[in-house]
């Protein structure tokens, strides 16, 4: 009986770990929410990632006063942070990212 519920309990959490990899909210809809925390304001670069095992939408947006980075939660549509990055940070940023081939 012991091994049963093991063997439900490991399934359960893979299942749970593989429904948390697709997204529910769209990337377009994701755009949306973030492109009305900088009026005025045009997608430079878009991506979904994986932070500490939670999925969100990164947006940095392109501004006449520089990058805003708006993240939003993948799951719900939230907008989980919104951060005004200088220059040198954004240029810190691309070169500490891994080179894609």
């Amino acid at each position: 009986m012991k091994k049963i519920l093991i063997a439900l309990l490991v399934a359960f959490t893979v299942a749970g770990v593989y429904a948390a990899d697709k997204p529910k909210i769209s990337m377009k809809k994701a755009k949306a929410i973030a492109l009305k925390k900088v009026p005025g304001g045009k997608i430079a670069t878009a991506e979904l990632e994986n932070e500490g095992g939670k999925l969100i939408y990164s947006f940095d947006i392109k501004t006449t006063k520089g990058i805003t980075e708006v993240n939003v939660d993948a799951m719900n549509g939230k907008v989980v942070a919104v951060q005004e990055e200088s220059p040198a940070k954004e240029a810190a940023e691309k070169k500490a990212e891994p080179k894609k081939h």
